[in-house]
């Protein structure tokens, strides 16, 4: 994967990626010149806001570059070597795994219901089966996640069609669709009158584990060359973290006014959406890969490879 870092000129895929809150990496010296600045990116959804709101808020300092889009934006670009330190979809990490580092004590996850990664359905998921069903273009993890309850807990495969994420249209022309992040979440209060389905309470019922959406990674030559700098985004988003559960009120009136949710539902998203990554996520995690390679969307279940304890 090629290294492209340029501190913080970084440019970013027209229309994709998008540059936010960077700060000047300072002057380098002729004697010692800077390390390229650390490219970091954030997907754009309030699920990501609780880890990023300290640095936000420059209240937790942090000199890289900060890039913000959905997850399947920002899991190209670490593909294609323009991000360092990035969330990614599990099911993307799932095929790299070779290629970067995990992030410890850090996800995207719930335990059980997760209010934004929502099947609306016209028809009962049982009746599904042939019949066309539209998926989310923004999320990969989540794409796996449906096929898993559709075709494993329900026992039909419907026709998948990929359609951009506006709830209207995706229903005029299938009997299904998901949508993810802050999407879902709008399109159920918008529309609370269609039926649907919460993946994450579904694949509880189904497994009985807690289900992880993202992992945060680290590219693997970044890690080997430069630990220093992988430890100061850590410390980074723990601070960054930390800042925002001791300013709850602050994130909660900044996400509401954001997305223009009511503050009662985006506080209790904010209960339900957890960031961290102990042995239960991890199995849980694990057992989501399981079910993946039974699908053929993997080829072998990865290893997870956490910083720090290779």
């Amino acid at each position: 994967m090629a290294d492209d870092r340029r501190g913080t000129g970084a440019a970013a895929a027209p229309g994709h990626l998008a540059a936010a809150g960077a700060r000047p990496a300072g002057r380098a010296s002729a004697a010692a010149p800077a390390a390229p600045a650390i490219r970091l990116g954030c997907i754009d959804y309030l699920n990501c806001l609780p880890v990023y709101f300290g640095i936000e808020r420059g209240a937790v300092e942090w000199d890289g570059t900060l890039h913000k889009g959905p997850p399947s934006v920002l899991n190209q670009a670490f593909r294609e070597g323009r991000l360092d330190v990035t969330p990614v979809s599990s099911i993307e990490y799932a095929r790299r795994a070779a290629e970067c580092v995990v992030l410890p004590d850090l996800s995207i996850c719930a335990d059980g219901r997760v209010a934004s990664i929502l099947l609306f359905h016209r028809r009962p998921l049982t009746e599904l089966d042939g019949r066309p069903v539209a998926l989310t273009a923004s999320s990969a993890t989540s794409v796996v996640l449906a096929r898993i309850i559709l075709e494993l807990r329900y026992g039909v495969r419907p026709e998948y069609r990929v359609a951009p994420p506006d709830l209207e249209a995706m229903l005029a022309e299938h009997d299904a669709a998901l949508l993810i992040g802050d999407d879902a979440l709008l399109a159920a209060q918008a529309f609370p009158g269609i039926p649907r389905v919460d993946l994450g309470e579904e694949w509880k019922a189904f497994t009985g584990h807690p289900m992880v959406y993202a992992l945060w990674v680290a590219r693997r030559e970044l890690a080997e060359s430069d630990p220093a700098a992988l430890r100061r985004v850590i410390r980074a988003l723990q601070a960054s973290r930390e800042y925002a559960r001791n300013h709850r009120q602050e994130l909660v009136a900044e996400a509401a006014a954001r997305r223009g949710l009511p503050p009662e539902l985006v506080d209790e998203y904010f209960d339900v959406i957890r960031h961290e990554l102990g042995p239960r996520w991890r199995q849980g995690l694990m057992t989501y890969y399981e079910y993946a390679c039974r699908l053929g969307e993997l080829q072998a279940v990865p290893p997870l490879r956490v910083w720090t304890e290779e």
